[in-house]
């Protein structure tokens, strides 16, 4: 079964449309999907790498990867707290995910 190809959204500067504002909008989030794919696959690196269960939570990286983000955020004109809250989400939900991958790679072995 192979997907019909669905064409490029529009910019958002160019939408006219509800319809064209929901099609990039859906466009964007299987593009942040694809890219959080690959962000986890780092929490399975770090999993596979790291030798201490208690290096899976390191509060001064997480401090530095969502400071990254509000400058990012910030210098792309967004608000940096806004971006923060998601940040504070993502790695939460990265150290849980990272912690199970850590015991099941010492389980399963």
């Amino acid at each position: 079964m192979t997907s019909a190809k669905l064409p490029e959204a529009k910019l958002p500067e160019d939408c006219e449309t509800m319809i064209e504002v929901r099609a990039g909008v859906d466009q964007v989030d299987r593009e942040l999907v694809a890219l959080l794919v690959r962000r986890f696959g780092y929490m399975d690196a770090a999993a596979r790498i790291k030798t201490d269960r208690t290096a899976v939570r390191d509060e001064a990286r997480k401090a530095e990867v969502i400071d990254n983000v509000a400058r990012e955020a910030e210098a792309a004109g967004l608000e940096p707290e806004r971006l923060r809250a998601v940040w504070n989400e993502l790695v939460e939900q990265s150290i849980a995910y990272e912690a199970a991958r850590w015991d099941r790679l010492r389980t399963d072995s």
